[in-house]
């Protein structure tokens, strides 16, 4: 079952939390991280984990705890958008960029947003007609002067799966 439009802001919230269950349950990494949902709009949502579990051999973020967290954020946000709408499909990051701009220092979270040039409009019309489609996500893990710490520009392809 398909809908236009997502979901109202408290049925938007409810799935919100039911995907981050989702990962957590499913994905040890973020388990591990202790990755907890942060904020969500329709546009934007946030992902955010303590320093602790993080931590690299200089005491600041590890590189890799950036990227999955950013790389998480953005497909979360893709998953999202399409769980709201009744979409049935696996969502894979088909190609990503990751910049390292700065250390981090204290506990830090990933806001992942559709890139300038993508739309959700675009990418559920090619789905319906098509059965997959692909939208480019900007991530970004804020530093403590507001600049971004690390970003990730990523291409996510969401595939339809088979009905039974």
């Amino acid at each position: 079952m398909s809908t236009s439009s997502p979901a109202p802001s408290g049925a938007r919230d409810a799935t919100a939390d039911a995907l981050v269950r989702f990962i957590r349950d499913e994905i040890p990494l973020a388990r591990a991280m202790d990755l907890h949902l942060d904020t969500h709009t329709p546009d934007r949502l946030s992902l955010a984990v303590p320093l602790a579990p993080n931590v690299n051999d200089k005491g600041c973020a590890f590189g890799g705890s950036l990227v999955s967290l950013m790389t998480l954020a953005g497909w979360a946000l893709v998953e999202l958008a399409l769980r709201e709408r009744g979409e049935d499909c696996d969502v894979f990051v088909g190609e990503s960029t990751v910049r390292y701009l700065a250390p981090v220092w204290t506990d830090f979270r990933a806001d992942a947003v559709l890139a300038p040039e993508s739309d959700w409009t675009t990418f559920f019309a090619t789905l319906a007609a098509r059965g997959r489609a692909r939208i480019e996500v900007s991530c970004a893990v804020p530093g403590e002067d507001g600049k971004p710490a690390a970003t990730l520009a990523a291409r996510f392809v969401a595939k339809r799966r088979a009905s039974s």
